[in-house]
């Protein structure tokens, strides 16, 4: 009788922890490895800067931000299709309450948004969502701890400052073709 306990219990656990919600980290993890996306992930070590040349509010922009992770799906005449169909998934998931849209410009065919996750205060990630009907759509997801929009604004004057490694970028250079 304890072992029907017990595997009950495990299987209430489990049936609970998963959750089928769609997420931009689910959708990133489910097309990693579709032909038609360029996933890649970008660590902090990207910005090349002389932490002693920041003030503090940059030096803790820096230390906030923990990873960029890109994915990116190029069109071409034969996957029209499948980039109408993607493009869809992405717009439904940012219509999630849980994803609160700062600003978006252009219009739904062509365009691009800013959104974050968190509080206004203590933001854990920053969503990049562009997309043109002729190259295809991009979502970047900007991850960190606490971040704030002031840190944000510090971290661009940071990127634009800083040596920025190029080599981790490489794979971009391709969908630009």
């Amino acid at each position: 009788m304890k072992a029907m306990y017990g595997f009950a219990l495990f299987c209430a656990v489990m049936l609970s922890s998963c959750n089928s919600e769609p997420s931009l980290q689910k959708y990133f993890v489910e097309n990693s490895e579709n032909k038609n996306f360029l996933a890649l992930d970008v660590s902090p070590e990207i910005i090349n800067v002389d932490q002693k040349k920041l003030s503090v509010v940059e030096l803790e922009a820096v230390k906030s931000f923990k990873k960029m992770n890109v994915l990116a799906f190029k069109l071409t005449d034969k996957n029209k299709t499948e980039f109408e169909k993607e493009r869809a998934k992405v717009n439904l998931i940012l219509k999630d309450k849980k994803y609160q849209q700062l600003m978006k410009f252009g219009s739904g065919k062509e365009g691009a948004s800013v959104s974050f996750v968190g509080t206004d205060e203590h933001i854990e990630e920053f969503i990049l969502y562009a997309n043109k009907k002729e190259n295809g759509f991009a979502v970047v997801r900007i991850l960190g701890k606490d971040m704030s929009p002031t840190a944000v604004m510090a971290m661009i004057s940071v990127l634009q400052r800083s040596n920025i490694d190029l080599e981790q970028l490489k794979p971009l250079q391709q969908l630009m073709k």
